[in-house]
């Protein structure tokens, strides 16, 4: 009867260090006790890279902060502004505030202009103003998106759709989130990825 041939899996061969560093083994050991742990998620994690992000934990708390608020700015004045172009293309109205009744005279705090009759004069178009804020206030949106996306070194895909959150409806509310969630979770199971100075 011949032994079974051993199974190099259970029974790993010694390695030589090639590194210069002499280690003593203990007296008992034997190519019996080295064994491979046979827990796949041990294994898994240890051959992952280690995950680092681009800043300290305070800077990824700043900018997750920062970029809460511009999303729920951006996607409020997205919603006034998907209501202003309802008004002026579908309806033919712009909202004014200040302006004066051109037929009565009277001062108007605030009211709707007949685009096609024009029955207000002077005045502050709130409708032009809802969409040059929102225009400009869409690039601090992005740059708040980059920011954390950049210290928190997500793919270049998740910018894209944090980028879409300024111009499609109620979508920065969902992104915020799905964000703000993700990385609270992110800083939770990576303690020590975050920079130290």
């Amino acid at each position: 009867m011949s032994e079974p041939t051993p199974d190099p899996q259970h029974n790993p061969k010694p390695v030589r260090r090639t590194d210069g560093v002499r280690v003593s083994t203990p007296a008992d050991a034997t190519p019996e006790l080295a064994t491979v742990p046979d827990d796949v998620k041990a294994r898994a994690a240890a051959l992952q890279p280690r995950r680092r992000f681009g800043g300290t934990e305070a800077q990824i708390r700043g900018a997750l902060t920062f970029y809460k608020i511009c999303a729920w700015v951006s996607g409020t004045f997205l919603l006034l502004l998907v209501a202003e172009m309802i008004t002026r293309y579908g309806l033919g109205y712009d909202l004014i505030a200040g302006g004066t009744d051109k037929i009565t005279g009277e001062p108007v705090a605030l009211g709707w202009q007949n685009l096609e009759l024009e029955n207000l004069a002077g005045g502050v178009n709130i409708s032009t103003w809802i969409l040059i804020i929102h225009g400009w206030f869409y690039v601090v949106y992005l740059a708040a998106c980059f920011r954390i996306w950049s210290l928190m070194r997500w793919p270049f895909p998740q910018l894209i759709v944090m980028a879409l959150g300024g111009v499609v409806p109620f979508l920065s509310f969902i992104v915020e989130r799905k964000i703000h969630r993700s990385t609270e979770v992110e800083l939770a199971a990576n303690p020590k990825a975050a920079k130290r100075y």
